[in-house]
């Protein structure tokens, strides 16, 4: 990724964003844990095929401020079109994974005029297992054992077909959650996040949809179920990324990008 690097300004502190390519607005945002190099594979087939691509960090990840009042779902959502609106992108296209799927489809419901299309990719659009698992993960995760505990997990969320760069990059990702605040910031997400409020905006998303999931993502008992469902919620289109986990951009960026090509290009209509 060789974009520019900007700060959009938000109410508790700034959201790191990188930039480049010429054409209509398409805006990635990483899931929990994650970092804008989730998309470093994807970013420059997207610029090629002639999008203005911009790549966000959340709250507390990457280079975005570590010092938020809050985390979660809605927050995201109103960073994600602060950043639309700082880019005067509307309507923009949103590629959201996980978490960062969970805030597209708020702001999709919220500002269906900002908001041209949604890519949930691996999309956490509402809460899953019981509450006291969720609580057993926020145990894990407090110091000193934490970081342990999140490498071997993050670690087990990717498919068995992973990019040369995989384990340099896998790395990175971790030093940075090491930095000063960060994992305080991180700990503070996975306390806040429930996707309840991504769940109760599906019916109010006009935006087309399409859903992609990996077959071996392990964040979901049945993969093909939950990306059928969420699909339906939002009367758009499924796709399965074969061998892939809970990143497939990062993991398998080509077959990503073969299966969005067409419908980016095509005449949005919302209904």
């Amino acid at each position: 990724m060789n974009g520019s690097l900007i700060e959009v300004e938000r109410p508790d502190g700034r959201i790191a964003v990188e930039v480049g390519g010429r054409g209509p607005l398409v805006l990635c945002v990483p899931g929990m844990g994650e970092n804008r190099a989730s998309f470093r594979h994807l970013v420059p087939l997207l610029a090629d095929a002639g999008y203005r691509v911009a790549v966000m960090d959340l709250r507390g990840h990457g280079d975005s401020s570590a010092e938020f009042s809050s985390y979660d779902d809605p927050a995201t959502a109103g960073d994600l079109l602060a950043v639309v609106d700082a880019l005067g992108g509307a309507p923009a296209t949103i590629i959201g994974n996980s978490m960062g799927a969970a805030a597209a489809v708020i702001a999709a419901a919220d500002r269906p005029e900002s908001i041209a299309k949604l890519v949930l990719i691996g999309p956490f659009v509402r809460d899953h297992g019981p509450a006291g698992l969720r609580t057993l993960m926020r145990l894990m995760l407090l110091r000193p054992w934490g970081p342990a505990v999140w490498r071997g997990y993050a670690s087990s969320l990717f498919g068995g077909i992973r990019p040369d760069d995989h384990e340099e990059q896998f790395g990175h990702t971790m030093a940075l959650l090491r930095r000063p605040g960060r994992w305080r910031a991180f700990q503070s997400t996975v306390r806040e996040v429930t996707h309840a409020p991504a769940e109760a905006a599906l019916p109010r998303v006009h935006a087309p949809a399409l859903v992609i999931m990996g077959s071996r993502d392990r964040d979901f008992p049945d993969p093909e179920a939950e990306a059928r469902w969420i699909a339906d919620a939002l009367q758009g289109e499924h796709r399965m990324i074969p061998g892939a986990g809970h990143y497939p951009m990062a993991e398998q960026a080509d077959a990503v990008f073969a299966e969005l090509r067409d419908f980016l290009s095509k005449e949005a209509s919302h209904g």
